[in-house]
């Protein structure tokens, strides 16, 4: 039977290994992985690598931050910056303000997704007012729907108190969402901030010293305690500290269900890109800030004994004008710049890189952290590996090419490179999305639009541990 399209002579990164074989695709999905396919027409692979497209599972997309201000990307471009950087699969943010309703918010950003989206897309249910009108309902019949992760903030002005985590906790139980968190300290980082703006301490280099490491130590920490007295899964979102790591690897080892990830700008990066010349540093302010190498090593063995199951690019684009990082004027001190670094397109080039390379984890690990794990993880159960049934989403690297980035050579709306200096892998010359090529020898030929929502059946994380004990008295149950 003829393929629609048979990828052919490359190396295959599947779960079974680096195996040389042909890939024939048929109505979106892989259909045959074997030497020697034939009929239908071909992309050539010889001598490159085939990996399943990247799943990127937390990014800020056309969304309204807590400050009141847009972020850069649209879902037509930051889609088409994903594309280019080789991921097909992202999740993004359906983010509730105080007093709105959460049906209504992801009916709104669900159009905005249709009408832009160039790759497949999920949303994260992001939660700051558990008061809103039918939050309960909408919850539940949008986890039911297929909306399976929650998104919570222990900081910011958009943060939930203990007891709403606890009540989002239990409702996630009941219905079944994984439940993700950005864990600060909003106390310490409050009590910083204030103090360093008192002292003069304006710049955005202080902005690393207003987030005291302790702050994500304690808030991980409290959090993993949470999730062990529910027993229900917990993602711990960006994992900045070496102590942060330590405190899910000693969770783990005790039987709590609990998840981290990091990113490229905490693996790759130190506090130090912040300390430039007046105002320049805005441009890579995030929180948490990048941290020390000490933390990078740290880091990077987490990933490796699998403490960290994930690497993400927590995309976030601001521009650096008025519109973004300088909305609060040129002089304004760190407190009033927007945090956050375009990272969906240099993701998985910048850990390519890193990985693939002689001194790295090898191509097998950096599609597991890439690609597979997220898509385990967060249920996406047609993506993130090559294998038959899955979806076609694939794209064919070059191992022995890299690039280095320049001032503005992405394909987001945020005006400049945060990795300007930096080598990185090439990005792949040819990416599919469910079998139609997105980029084509170099060039994004996807349209808006095309992507489709990725419905989730299930949590993608199970736990055997039960709930503490006393839960079951609190909920007399046996």
């Amino acid at each position: 039977m003829p393929f629609d399209l048979v990828i052919r002579h490359g190396r295959a990164v599947t779960p079974d290994g680096v195996i040389r074989a042909d890939i024939g695709i048929e109505g979106g999905e892989i259909t045959a992985i074997a030497e020697g396919l034939s009929g239908g027409p071909v992309l050539d692979a010889t001598d490159r690598l085939v990996l399943p497209g990247g799943v990127d599972p937390h990014a800020h997309i056309e969304q309204m931050s807590g400050m009141g201000l847009m972020n850069a990307d649209t879902f037509e471009s930051a889609t088409r910056s994903a594309a280019m950087g080789g991921t097909t699969s992202v999740i993004s943010f359906a983010a509730q303000h105080k007093g709105q309703a959460l049906g209504r918010v992801v009916e709104e950003y669900a159009a905005l997704a249709r009408r832009g989206a160039m790759i497949d897309y999920a949303f994260h249910l992001s939660v700051s007012d558990i008061a809103a009108p039918d939050f309960d309902a909408d919850l539940a019949r949008l986890v039911a729907a297929g909306h399976r992760s929650i998104k919570v903030f222990t900081t910011y002005n958009i943060k939930l108190e203990d007891r709403e985590i606890l009540e989002v906790l239990a409702a996630a139980r009941r219905h079944g969402a994984l439940v993700c968190v950005h864990a600060e300290n909003d106390g310490l980082i409050g009590w910083a901030k204030q103090a360093l703006l008192a002292a003069g301490m304006t710049r955005p280099a202080h902005h690393a010293i207003s987030h005291p490491r302790l702050a994500e130590v304690e808030a991980v920490s409290r959090l993993c305690h949470f999730a062990e007295f529910f027993g229900h899964p917990v993602m711990l979102f960006h994992i900045s500290t070496r102590e942060g790591a330590e405190v899910l690897r000693n969770a783990q080892a005790r039987g709590v269900p609990v998840w981290g990830e990091t990113c490229p700008h905490y693996l790759l990066m130190t506090s130090e890109v912040l300390d430039r010349e007046g105002i320049e540093g805005a441009k890579w302010m995030c929180s948490p800030p990048q941290r020390e190498a000490t933390d990078q090593q740290a880091l990077w063995a987490a990933l490796e004994e699998g403490v960290l199951q994930i690497i993400s690019s927590d995309h976030a684009p601001y521009r650096f004008d008025e519109t973004g990082k300088l909305s609060a004027g040129p002089d304004a001190d760190f407190t009033l710049i927007a945090n956050g670094l375009p990272g969906l397109e240099t993701r998985l080039p910048l850990i390519f890189a890193a990985m693939v390379s002689p001194d790295g984890a090898g191509v097998e690990r950096f599609v597991e952290l890439t690609s597979a794990a997220p898509a385990r993880v967060y249920g996406l159960a047609a993506k993130g590996s090559i294998e038959i049934g899955k979806d076609a989403d694939l794209a064919i690297w070059d191992p022995g090419v890299r690039r280095q980035y320049g001032a503005d050579d992405l394909h987001d709306n945020v005006g400049y490179n945060p990795w300007e200096g930096r080598e990185a892998a090439a990005p792949p010359q040819h990416v599919l999305s469910r079998g139609k090529p997105i980029v084509e020898d170099g060039r994004c030929v996807a349209r808006p639009g095309q992507g489709r929502w990725i419905a989730r059946d299930a949590m993608g994380v199970q736990t055997s541990t039960g709930p503490a004990p006393e839960l079951h008295l609190i909920e007399g149950t046996p």
